[in-house]
């Protein structure tokens, strides 16, 4: 009984597993929060380039639309 008793309390004390579950939704809500953001600039960096080629619509050929075209 005392055995169990000393291993709970060690267990108890023990903050490593609460720092590594810290850490891990730390890495995770800065993940989804860089996602997002990417997201957000690529839908930004489209409609700059799309603002671009209607600008420039036949005065410097034809804008390519798509990936690889």
């Amino acid at each position: 009984m005392k055995k169990l008793m000393t291993m709970t309390r060690q267990f108890r004390d023990d903050e490593n597993g609460a720092a590594m579950v810290e850490y891990s939704i730390l890495i995770g809500i800065i993940a989804v929060a860089a996602i997002g953001f990417i997201i957000g600039i690529g839908g930004w960096v489209t409609g700059r380039f799309t603002q671009l080629c209607t600008a420039l619509d036949g005065t410097v050929g034809t804008c390519a639309s798509g990936a690889g075209s």
